[in-house]
C-alpha cells in the first residue's frame, strides 16, 4: 500500500506540534488499530482544499506520516464538506457510494473510518481516520462510539492547549507592557526634575523683584503650578520605585512630627477656604520615622478627604504616638462602594465623586507605599456616612534602619 515519497508540508507545523503535545495521541491511534484490526490510523488537518497528516500509526507501510499531504480530491472525501460527516465503510466493493471512487482504487483501500474533529466553538478541525486493504467490521456502536469519543477528546485537548498558549502570550504581553511602563515612569520622573527645578528657580527670582499686582498674581499662579508638578513628579517616582521593587527609601529622624503635620493642614486650609479641618495631636513620644514622608502621607489623605468628603462637614485629623505612630483622617460623605474599596490603594485609582481636583490617582497608593516602607499599614473603613483612613506604624518597626532618601527641595 506504499504510495511513494511525499513532501513534508512545513506550513502545518504548528498543527503537528499541537497534536504532538497531546500525550494521549499515540495511545489513541494504537487502540484504534487494535480494536478495529486496521493497519493505519491517523489524525489529519482538513481545510477546504487540503488534507495533511498530523500524526499516524502505520503498520501496513502506507507511507503517510506527519506533514505529508494528500490531494483533497484524491481522498475519499472529494471535498471538505464530506469530511465534516462520519464515514464508516466496512468494504468499499459493497458500498454504492464508494465502489467507483478513485481514492480506494489508488491506494488499495477496502475499509475506511473517518470521524470529524470539532473544536469547542463548533469550528471544523480535521479527522480521526483509519484504513486497511482488507474489509473490516466497523459499522457497530462500539467502534463508532470509540471513534466519536476519541475525536471529541482530541478536540477538547486542542482547545485546552490553545487556551494555555493564549493565556501565556497574554501574560507575557501584559508583563512586557508593565515592564515598559515602569521604565517609562522612572525615566519620565528623572527627566522632568531638572527643567522643573530650573523653572522653580526662575520663579523664585521673579518673586524677589519689584512687581506690579497683576504680574505678582501671575508669578504666584506659576509657583502653585510648579508646586503641583513637583508633587506629581514625586508621585511618579515613588510609583516607579514601588512597582520596580526597590520601594520608597527613608530618611529616618526622631525630630518632632507635629510642625510638619500642622504645616500640611495650614496649606490645605489655605487652598480649601470655607472647609473646616479639626486637628488633635498627641505626639509626645519620639519615634524614628521619616518626617517628610509622614507629612506627605497626611497631605495625600487630607487632600483625598477634602476632595471626596461632604463640603459642609468638617474633616478630622488625629495623630498619636501613644502606642506606635497612628494617624487617622475622617470625613463625612457617601460611603465608598465595596467594589471601589477592593482597589482603593491600587495605583491610578480615583474615587467616583466628581471634582475639579485633577491627579493621577496615585495619592492613596503612595500612602500605602510610605506605610510599607516604615513596616506599617494603612486601612480604610466607610460606613454610615463616615469614611476613615488609619495609618499605623508599630513601635517594634519604627526604629529599623533604612537607606537615606534625598529630598528635592520644594
Amino acid at each position: 500500500m506504499e504510495i511513494g515519497t511525499l513532501k513534508i508540508q512545513t506550513d502545518f507545523q504548528p498543527d503537528i506540534d499541537a497534536i504532538e503535545s497531546i500525550s494521549a495521541v499515540p495511545t489513541i491511534l494504537a487502540v484504534v488499530c487494535k480494536v478495529t484490526g486496521m493497519g493505519y490510523a491517523a489524525i489529519a488537518r482538513v481545510t477546504d482544499d487540503r488534507w495533511v497528516c498530523l500524526a499516524a500509526k502505520d503498520e501496513i507501510g502506507f507511507g503517510v506520516g506527519p506533514g505529508h499531504e494528500l490531494k483533497i480530491d484524491e481522498t475519499i472525501y472529494n471535498d471538505a464538506g464530506r469530511a465534516r460527516r462520519e464515514i464508516v465503510v466496512d468494504e468499499v466493493a459493497e458500498e454504492a457510494d464508494y465502489c467507483d471512487h478513485r481514492a480506494p482504487g489508488m491506494y488499495g483501500v477496502q475499509s475506511y473510518v473517518s470521524m470529524p474533529i470539532f473544536l469547542k466553538d463548533g469550528g471544523f478541525y480535521g479527522t480521526l481516520c483509519a484504513i486497511d486493504s482488507k474489509p473490516a467490521k466497523l459499522g457497530n456502536p462500539t467502534v463508532v462510539g470509540m471513534f466519536r469519543m476519541f475525536a471529541d477528546l482530541i478536540g477538547a485537548q486542542l482547545d485546552t492547549a490553545k487556551r494555555v498558549v493564549h493565556g501565556r502570550d497574554s501574560f507575557l504581553d501584559a508583563r512586557q507592557t508593565a515592564d515598559l511602563r515602569e521604565q517609562f515612569l522612572a525615566v519620565l520622573g528623572h527627566d522632568l526634575r531638572n527643567p522643573v527645578a530650573a523653572v522653580a528657580a526662575g520663579i523664585q527670582l521673579l518673586g524677589r523683584a519689584e512687581l506690579d499686582e497683576r504680574t505678582r498674581s501671575v508669578v504666584e499662579l506659576m509657583q502653585k503650578s510648579v508646586d503641583r508638578i513637583s508633587v506629581l513628579i514625586e508621585d511618579i517616582m515613588d510609583l516607579a520605585r514601588g512597582r520596580m521593587g526597590s520601594g520608597i527609601a527613608l530618611e529616618r529622624s526622631t525630630r518632632e512630627l507635629e510642625p510638619g503635620l500642622r504645616h500640611v493642614i495650614d496649606e490645605l486650609r489655605a487652598t480649601h477656604p470655607g472647609r473646616t479641618i479639626e486637628a488633635e495631636f498627641d505626639l509626645c513620644r519620639p519615634m524614628s520615622l521619616d518626617p517628610y514622608l509622614i507629612a506627605r502621607a497626611l497631605s495625600n489623605l487630607l487632600g483625598n478627604a477634602l476632595t471626596h468628603g461632604a463640603a459642609d462637614a468638617p474633616v478630622f485629623v488625629r495623630a498619636s504616638t501613644t502606642n506606635g505612630f497612628e494617624l487617622s483622617v475622617t470625613n463625612s460623605g457617601p460611603d465608598i462602594p465595596p467594589a471601589s474599596m477592593e482597589r482603593l490603594f491600587a495605583p491610578f485609582t480615583r474615587g467616583e465623586t466628581t471634582s475639579d481636583k485633577k491627579g493621577l490617582g496615585l495619592g492613596l497608593y503612595i500612602v500605602s507605599e510610605i506605610a510599607r516602607a516604615h513596616g506599617g499599614s494603612i486601612e480604610a473603613s466607610s460606613k454610615g456616612g463616615r469614611t476613615c483612613f488609619t495609618f499605623r506604624i508599630p513601635v517594634a518597626d519604627s526604629s529599623t534602619s533604612a537607606a537615606h532618601r534625598n529630598v528635592v527641595p520644594e
